[in-house]
């Protein structure tokens, strides 16, 4: 007999950095799970990445308090800013955009990195194709102030 669904929950969390302290901690303590069980989970599946990228997790959990795991990939803003070369975002320094996007240019990435990104994304995109997920993007880009050369 297959488990019934109580609910789903999004969280975005560091990768291999999870720990029960908020969000976390208070996001699966209200609906009953075990907090722990998560974080030893999510740290050992996303241990291939990049420790402290961001990495978009959906959570079902069951009736039984059990749960599953459904990974996304970084955003699309963290990865631009990465290619881009902006500062990574740490406790004092925080990674931005530009202040006022369209006006100032806060980095430059070219349209073959542009390509990459979207090929990375293009199973989270809602895009039938690699030129589509680039358009996508290059909105991003475009909102976060970094130009896009070539």
């Amino acid at each position: 007999m297959a488990k019934k669904i109580i609910g789903s929950l999004k969280l975005q969390v560091k990768a291999g950095q999870a720990n029960p302290s908020p969000p976390v901690g208070p996001a699966l303590g209200q609906r009953g799970l075990n907090i722990m069980a998560f974080v030893k989970e999510f740290n050992a599946k996303t241990a291939e990445i990049t420790p402290g990228t961001p990495t978009p997790v959906i959570i079902t959990y069951y009736q039984d308090k059990s749960f599953s795991l459904e990974f996304k990939t970084a955003p699309a803003s963290f990865l631009l800013k990465q290619a881009a070369g902006l500062p990574p975002v740490g406790k004092r320094n925080r990674a931005k955009g530009s202040v006022k996007p369209g006006h100032m240019v806060a980095g430059k990435v070219s349209v073959a990195q542009i390509r990459q990104i979207a090929e990375a994304k293009m199973k989270d995109l809602n895009a039938n194709s690699i030129e589509a997920a680039m358009q996508i993007i290059l909105g991003s880009a475009k909102s976060c102030g970094i130009e896009v050369k070539g």
